[in-house]
């Protein structure tokens, strides 16, 4: 069997809407390697976008997997529920920052969780507004697709977005915006557009995904909270793709020292099983009546026992120093890079969660062929990577935590060789 042969029925057969990367077609995987059907061998820097944290089938994770299988796979927690969801929680309560009590739904996917998130803090505050953050990304649905501050390709089509959402722009020094610029905006959109009183929440990313790998400077999350506090608001961590490890914190709002009241998160709980969570005050997280949460497939057993197979992994091969040396280590090397490819306008990202962004040379102007080049280059080479940002112009770095060494070694080789062989062609 053949990629392209899989790639000529998939065209066939699957909606243009979902789109893909590559057109790798994956037969076996294991830690941060993936064989496709043809046999070649790739080195993994997207792990399912942030999704495989621990590798591919760890042995742990698989481990718990079968041990459920064999015991049940559903009873929708609403009807029959089980022990280790409650375990869960009570696991998630303890990690997420916060020093006050909490509590915990599980979904299925990261916009499932956004979605309840908003739902709480409506029910909570008895309002209705919520602010969001420009090339912030929540999600496909409809509130998802509304609260994300990129139109194309999220938005493009399908209509009237969701009432009561509003757009602050995220601060971003590099392309012009400061702290002092976002706040400026937020008091004029609070005297202009929508009374403080009534919002609900705001909604944010420590780390921005798939807009850029642009973390959010310390001074302006510091006064988020300050202004949620003074008007009532709450905040919301979108932890979905920064959580379970990857900023070197177990979740990102560590490093800002500060506590959100509500955190959504996915991707990397469930080691490559579907499960998502909401975890919350719990004064907050019991606004909604009986019935309100909840989801016939959310808190899957299957998904529940990863997570907790995730949680334990993280702690034994203590994956958040991991991901501080392994970020290091590429930093270093991109850094090494600056002056032979004269395109790299900036390296960043806490922990494990790295981006190079690419300009054209000499300019401020960002530079998305360069960078498609790139992901193009390392793929025909055999590293898979991932690129985002507003102007498309960002690659970011996603491998699993767990890679092995001597794997991470070839990888850095195979980036070096492509931005050098990129940067001279």
């Amino acid at each position: 069997m053949l990629n392209t042969e899989i790639c000529a029925r998939r065209a066939d057969a699957i909606s243009r809407g979902v789109g893909v990367t590559t057109q790798v077609y994956a037969e076996t995987a294991r830690n941060a390697e993936i064989w496709d059907v043809e046999g070649r061998r790739y080195i993994d820097f997207a792990a399912g976008i942030a999704v495989v944290n621990t590798g591919h089938r760890h042995p742990k994770v698989i481990e718990a997997v079968k041990d459920q299988l064999d015991r049940f796979t559903h009873t929708c927690h609403q009807v029959v529920p089980y022990e280790n969801y409650v375990r869960l929680a009570e696991r998630l309560n303890d990690l997420v920052p916060g020093n006050f009590k909490k509590k915990t739904v599980f979904v299925t996917t990261g916009a499932e969780a956004v979605e309840n998130a908003v739902k709480i803090a409506r029910a909570a505050t008895n309002r209705s507004a919520v602010i969001a953050f420009t090339g912030g990304f929540h999600g496909r649905t409809f509130m998802g697709m509304t609260l994300t501050g990129k139109v194309v390709p999220y938005k493009t089509g399908f209509g009237a977005m969701m009432p009561d959402v509003f757009h602050v722009p995220f601060p971003t020094e590099l392309h012009g915006t400061t702290v002092e610029d976002s706040l400026g905006v937020l008091d004029k959109l609070f005297k202009a557009d929508v009374d403080p009183n009534r919002v609900a929440a705001f909604i944010i990313e420590p780390v921005q995904g798939e807009g850029g790998f642009y973390e959010v400077p310390r001074a302006f999350m510091l006064r988020l909270r300050e202004l949620a506090d003074k008007h009532g608001i709450l905040l919301i961590a979108d932890e979905v793709q920064t959580g379970f490890a990857r900023t070197g914190k177990t979740f990102a709002m560590e490093h800002f020292g500060i506590a959100a009241d509500l955190t959504t998160m996915a991707k990397g709980l469930g080691g490559g099983f579907p499960i998502a969570a909401v975890t919350g005050r719990a004064d907050i997280m019991d606004a909604p009546g009986p019935g309100g949460l909840g989801g016939t497939y959310g808190g899957n057993p299957i998904g529940i026992a990863a997570g907790n197979a995730v949680l334990d992994i993280i702690e034994e091969e203590k994956l958040n120093e991991r991901a501080e040396q392994l970020g290091a280590r590429l930093k270093q090397r991109l850094q090494s890079l600056v002056g032979p490819v004269p395109q790299i306008a900036d390296i960043r990202g806490p922990g494990f969660m790295n981006a190079v962004e690419f300009n054209i040379p000499g300019t401020t102007t960002p530079n998305a062929e360069f960078t498609n080049k790139v992901r193009e280059t390392a793929l025909s080479k055999g590293l898979i990577l991932l690129t985002c940002g507003v102007y498309g112009n960002v690659v970011r770095f996603l491998a699993p935590l767990t890679i092995e060494d001597n794997v991470y070694a070839e990888a850095l080789d195979i980036l070096e060789e492509t931005l050098r062989e990129c940067a001279g062609a």
